[in-house]
């Protein structure tokens, strides 16, 4: 139950929603509300606005843009990310992690979007998204706009995301040759991440991994980009002990203790994970 009172809105269009949130800074967007509702009801949030976002036309679809890459609109269930055949072949790690999301209900409820929004939790659709290259597409008041999922994140994370309407994830064509994975150990109470992991990049005939791209979660204080890491292993056989020599030698910050975790437990989970990931990489033909 919800117990602070909110007032209620059902915007017609994006450009309602902008002015909404505008005009009113302690407005929440609603959409498939899994992770805003319980909030409000244990009171970890407060809004004095809901927008409901849910009835936004033309937001809940998957399209090919020119040039290969996949439109991912921001009201797209998790389940029909999950199930996309055009993510399944493009972009594995995006239908993985979506697949990897909570439950059946939570799935069939949860958005593309909301997902990535969420805040105070890592989630799972953002350390995919970073590995894919991905751009997220926003509007405000100051107008439309895309922004790195990387940095995406970050604006999670310090909240200034909320003065934001996502309309759309833009995926890249993945390079030439490469693929992609995503693995996770989630907290079994919650079905969030302890630690995720999403590698993109290419597996040669002789085991050697190139042009990488590594995000992780849960492990970290945001969902970010494991750079040093990747430039470390790049030309490698991207062995269980060069990834861990790289997760070590990333600075000392990067992982963040949780409850019932240190900082070195979680870099080493996240070394394993990593493996895990490259290992699933087919060979490039």
């Amino acid at each position: 139950m919800i117990t602070t009172p909110f007032a209620y809105a059902v915007p017609a269009g994006a450009a309602q929603v902008v002015e909404l949130l505008a005009a009113n800074p302690g407005a929440r967007l609603l959409a498939g509300g899994q992770s805003l509702l319980v909030d409000l009801q244990t009171g970890a949030d407060r809004a004095a606005l809901l927008i409901d976002i849910g009835r936004l036309p033309g937001l809940a679809r998957v399209t090919t843009m020119p040039g290969g890459g996949l439109r991912i609109g921001a009201l797209t269930l998790l389940a029909d990310l999950a199930g996309d055949p055009r993510v399944r072949a493009a972009h594995p790690a995006l239908a993985q992690a979506a697949a990897a999301n909570g439950d059946p209900q939570v799935r069939n409820r949860g958005t593309a979007a909301g997902n990535l929004a969420a805040p105070g939790r890592p989630t799972d659709l953002a350390v995919a998204a970073i590995a894919a290259g991905a751009q997220v597409a926003v509007r405000d008041a100051a107008g439309a706009r895309t922004v790195p999922a990387a940095d995406f994140a970050r604006m999670v994370a310090d909240t200034s995301a909320r003065r934001l309407l996502v309309t759309h994830l833009e995926v890249p064509a993945p390079d030439r040759g490469a693929s992609s994975a995503f693995e996770k150990i989630p907290v079994r109470a919650t079905r969030y991440p302890l630690c995720a992991v999403a590698v993109h990049g290419r597996r040669h005939g002789e085991g050697t991994v190139f042009g990488l791209r590594i995000a992780a979660c849960g492990s970290t204080a945001t969902a970010l980009r494991l750079a040093e890491a990747e430039a470390a292993l790049e030309g490698s056989a991207g062995t269980v002990q060069q990834i861990r020599a790289a997760m070590r030698a990333l600075p000392a910050d990067t992982f963040v203790a949780r409850p019932g975790a240190s900082a070195e437990y979680l870099a080493h989970l996240t070394a394993v994970l990593t493996a895990r990931a490259l290992n699933r990489l087919p060979t490039a033909t």
